[in-house]
């Protein structure tokens, strides 16, 4: 079991920067993949970004990897979204997920095992 808390989200204005943290706790694998997806009213959870904890890859989706960067604290094992220039087309629910899934389909929400309860961010224009 892996259980996972995410924490930073709030009201920002558009062109703001924000944090997020998820801090994971249980039987964490250091092969493991640490993935933030986001819930937005009326769509999709969509995919964000992803890091494997003992490489530190990284992937994101091509939309955001210009302002969205996801970094790890092994020593802590907490993952980090750092947001910057935010848009208020940014606001969602923002998950973090756990897997230890390899493949090259990180990006699907059902190769992940474990999920977070989610931190809402507000972007206002």
């Amino acid at each position: 079991q892996v259980q996972l808390a995410e924490s930073g989200g709030g009201l920002v204005q558009a062109g703001d920067s924000l944090r997020l943290s998820c801090a994971a706790s249980g039987r964490v694998f250091s092969n493991s993949r640490m993935a933030w997806f986001r819930q937005a009213p009326g769509k999709e959870r969509e995919f964000v970004a992803v890091i494997t904890w003992n490489t530190g890859n990284t992937y994101y989706a091509g939309s955001l990897k210009d302002r969205f960067t996801i970094s790890r604290d092994n020593a802590k094992n907490t993952v980090y979204l750092q947001m910057n220039s935010l848009k208020p087309e940014d606001t969602a629910v923002y998950y973090c997920a756990s897997s230890t899934y390899s493949g090259i389909y990180y990006y699907r929400e059902g190769r992940y095992d474990y999920w977070g309860q989610g931190t809402q961010v507000t972007v206002s224009s």
